[in-house]
């Protein structure tokens, strides 16, 4: 039952997909710094449309565009060198979201003294440029940004009424200061709401890797467990199907573990299956999949490798057992038997392990401390799937059962 092949479904279309399309489907991609300079850019673009946009309908000079547009190149260039530079990673926050709306409001506070008629545009960007950092600065660092901005706001009023004395546009920024002294602190409240949710957020998704992890290690001998090593096998079978690529799988068991258990007791046993698990896992390579499958019974997963390499390994963890200085308490060492077989396209899971679970077990018949591996029946028509193992120089080969012991 742990090997029957369901996989997750769609729930719209009720069609099933593989585990790993399914997994990759979820997982949110990560943007590229090209990708940040773009939103940024763009933001920056969408501000200087608008602005372009007034001085086409008379509302905005010349000149006032063209120091906006310097301001903007000179800004974009002078971070461009400090992240080249690697300047920014001497910074707690290294993407300088806070100095870069620090330079867009200074920037928008140019435009408005230059310009009355930009205010109309200083009132939504404002709320944009907080938008953009509300995940990476602090509220209280965002209110006192606010503060500052309304001062400087109330400055250039200042200004432009001792300049032009006009009653009109004094009413007329009065009413969009007070909009901005109004709106923004409650707009700062529920970015504090928004940044206390994401926390939570960020440490429950922590705790669910934390679990994630968890369900696939067998935490006393460190290694996999049993349902990963069923949902693992299953798709590396896919992965065979779809690549045509050859798989093996090894079943291992320690010898004798009931008497391992009497002479050293169970936190000795214990002890014996961990340093198992250490030696095995040292003797195969980081793509090949190893995990305990239950009591002293283990899995060896190796994807993309025929039956020649899968052998070498296993004997290689074999002899690797037999030879280590194991507990002097125990009487007769430790040793294991494995069974080891490749995948034949298009069998099930279930027949795949039973058949290295058989070759375990005609190892234990052999007199155990061995390797043996159970040779799929191919058809007629496969020929040449296996042609390695009809060239080994092995001590012996028994055509009965199909299988080859070391």
């Amino acid at each position: 039952m742990d090997f029957d092949e369901t996989m997750p479904t769609d729930s719209a279309s009720g069609e099933s997909k593989p585990r790993r399309q399914s997994e990759n489907s979820t997982r949110p991609a990560k943007r590229t710094i090209p990708e940040k300079w773009l939103i940024a850019s763009t933001l920056i673009a969408t501000y200087f449309l608008c602005n372009f946009i007034f001085y086409k309908m008379g509302l905005v000079q010349k000149s006032t565009l063209q120091t906006l547009a310097g301001l903007i190149a000179f800004g974009m260039i002078s971070f461009l060198i400090i992240f080249k530079a690697k300047f920014n990673i001497h910074f707690h926050e290294q993407r300088l979201k806070l100095p870069i709306i620090i330079v867009a409001f200074c920037y928008m506070l140019v435009a408005f003294y230059l310009d009355p008629a930009t205010q109309i545009i200083f009132t939504p960007f404002a709320f944009i440029a907080i938008a953009y950092a509300m995940y990476r600065v602090r509220t209280h660092t965002l209110s006192t940004l606010v503060g500052c901005t309304l001062f400087g706001f109330g400055i250039v009023i200042f200004l432009h009424y001792r300049q032009w004395h006009n009653p009109a546009l004094l009413k007329l920024e009065v009413m969009h200061f007070l909009v901005l002294l109004f709106t923004l602190p409650l707009f700062i409240f529920q970015i504090n709401k928004i940044q206390h949710l994401n926390r939570i957020l960020r440490k429950a998704s922590r705790k669910i890797k934390y679990i994630q992890a968890d369900a696939k290690r067998d935490v006393l001998i460190d290694c996999f467990n049993r349902r990963y090593m069923v949902a693992a096998l299953e798709e590396q079978k896919q992965i065979a199907d779809e690549n045509s690529s050859p798989l093996c799988l090894a079943v291992i068991d320690l010898d004798h573990f009931k008497k391992i258990n009497d002479e050293l007791g169970h936190l000795g046993g214990d002890e014996v299956l961990r340093l198992f698990s250490r030696i095995a896992q040292e003797n195969v390579r980081s793509e090949d999949i190893f995990g305990r499958y239950g009591g002293e019974e283990f899995l060896l997963i190796f994807p993309n490798t025929s039956l020649l390499p899968a052998l070498n390994t296993s004997e290689r963890i074999r002899g690797e057992v037999e030879h280590f200085p194991w507990d002097d308490a125990l009487e007769h060492g430790v040793s294991v038997s494995i069974g080891v077989t490749q995948y034949i396209p298009g069998e099930s899971v279930l027949e795949l392990f039973s058949r290295a679970d058989t070759a375990m077990y005609l190892a234990k018949q052999g007199g155990r401390n061995q390797v043996v591996v159970e040779e799929p029946v191919v058809e007629d028509n496969q020929p040449d799937l296996f042609p390695e193992i009809l060239e080994l120089d092995l001590p012996e080969r028994d055509m009965r059962f199909g299988m080859t012991s070391f």
